[in-house]
């Protein structure tokens, strides 16, 4: 993320000095930090004080937690709302993500998509690399989708969810499932998978008996959505972005 950090002319900054200026604490407790043992840099526990990085590459962990390098990019949280396509322009001449971003100078990209019927947490930015990497089946980042379907769903659904069903382009893995509301002609579930295949949610429920009326997503790894308002915008803070940059290796 992007922050006022003044650097020596070598590009690089005391490092209890970068620290306090990222929020992390007070300069004397960054400096006990340090002592402390709590602070790693790119792999290796700093103790020195006055030891100085590049704010922009420097891989900086405090008490375990990532801090997010200094940089241009971007990274948002949008509840998109139904009817809105995963696309910056679209031929039809429907709603876009851009309708939702046109004040923003960046030029950004969404992570993964939702279908235009479904609603809910979606992550743009401008880094190329780490929507990539987001999206990217091989490094199996859950998402969190709530489901209202037709019919009750019985226990024994749920079981067979969370054993696997296959469809026609294959095996769909449900890491958790439940049931969080079911009366005589409508159920609310919760499902966690980490795949972004074209409508799986929708085609797994209807697979299982149980077509799909409304479908939100929640969370995305560690993001929830929250109470973010359907088509507003906010940014990651650096405890979430420092979260989801350890999850891709970034």
């Amino acid at each position: 993320m992007t922050r006022d950090i003044a650097v020596d002319d070598d590009g690089q900054i005391r490092l209890q000095k970068l620290l306090a200026q990222s929020g992390v604490a007070s300069r004397r407790r960054c400096e006990e930090l340090m002592l402390e043992g709590e602070v790693e840099v790119d792999g290796e526990i700093v103790t020195r004080l006055g030891t100085k990085v590049d704010p922009r590459t420097a891989v900086i962990k405090v008490s375990g937690r990532r801090l997010p390098p200094v940089s241009d990019h971007v990274y948002l949280v949008l509840n998109k709302p139904r009817g809105v396509v995963s696309t910056m322009s679209d031929p039809q001449g429907r709603r876009t993500l851009s309708d939702l971003v046109a004040d923003r100078k960046e030029r950004l990209f969404h992570v993964g998509r939702l279908d235009t019927d479904t609603s809910g947490l979606l992550l743009l930015t401008n880094d190329g690399d780490f929507a990539h990497r987001m999206a990217h089946p091989s490094f199996e980042v859950e998402k969190t989708y709530v489901a209202e379907v037709a019919g009750r769903l019985a226990k024994g659904t749920v079981a067979d969810l969370l054993a696997g069903v296959t469809l026609d382009d294959g095996p769909v893995e449900v890491r958790r499932a439940r049931v969080i509301d079911t009366s005589a002609d409508r159920s609310i579930i919760e499902l966690v998978i980490h795949e972004g295949r074209n409508r799986i949610v929708r085609r797994l429920l209807d697979q299982v008996g149980h077509p799909v009326r409304q479908l939100s997503r929640t969370r995305f790894g560690p993001i929830e959505l929250g109470t973010l308002r359907g088509g507003a915008l906010r940014e990651l803070s650096d405890d979430e972005l420092g979260q989801l940059l350890e999850l891709v290796g970034l």
